[in-house]
C-alpha cells in the first residue's frame, strides 16, 4: 500500500474510533455537565465536529457542501453526533488525499503528514479528556471499550 494511501487508512482507523468510543457513552452520561469552564462530554464531541469544519472553510471549502456546524444547544443529540463526526471524517479524508497529492494544506505548515499528526493529537486529547471526566463523573468506559479504542489493526 502507497504511503498517502497508509495515511489515509491511518484516519479512517482514528475516526472509527472517535465513533467507537461517542457510541459507548450512555445517554445520560453524553450529557453531563462539564463543570466549571469544562464542556459536557456531547459538547466534546461537537468540538471535535466543529474543529474539523474550521479547517476545511480555511483549507478546502467546496467539501463543507451538506455540513453543519454543531451549536452548543444542538450538542447533545448521539444521533447528531454520530452522523454529524461520520460526515466530518469523510470530508477531512478527502482534504487529506488532496493534501497529499498537492503536497500541501492551505493554512497549515509545514506539511500534510504532520497536518493528519495535529487532527489526531487534537482529537485524542479530547478524548482522553471524555474518558477522564466520564470516570469523574462514575460512568467510566466498559473496559472492552477502554482498551478496544488501542486495537488499532482491528477498528
Amino acid at each position: 500500500m502507497e504511503l498517502s494511501e497508509q495515511l489515509l487508512d491511518s484516519w479512517r482507523i482514528h475516526a472509527r474510533i472517535q465513533r467507537y468510543v461517542l457510541d459507548a457513552v450512555s445517554p445520560e452520561a453524553l450529557v453531563l455537565d462539564g463543570g466549571v469552564k469544562g464542556r459536557a462530554i456531547s459538547e466534546q464531541f461537537a468540538h471535535i465536529h466543529n474543529v474539523r469544519l474550521m479547517w476545511l472553510k480555511s483549507a478546502a471549502p467546496e467539501l463543507l457542501t451538506g455540513l453543519e456546524k454543531i451549536e452548543k444547544a444542538g450538542s447533545a443529540s448521539q444521533t447528531g453526533l454520530q452522523q454529524a463526526l461520520d460526515a466530518s471524517a469523510v470530508a477531512v479524508e478527502a482534504l487529506l488525499r488532496g493534501a497529499f497529492e498537492s503536497g500541501r494544506v492551505k493554512g497549515f505548515k509545514p506539511h500534510p503528514a504532520a497536518f493528519l499528526g495535529y487532527l489526531i493529537a487534537h482529537e485524542s486529547y479530547h478524548q482522553g479528556d471524555i474518558g477522564v471526566r466520564l470516570t469523574e463523573s462514575g460512568h467510566r468506559l466498559d473496559q472492552k471499550v477502554a482498551y478496544g479504542m488501542w486495537e488499532w489493526g482491528s477498528r
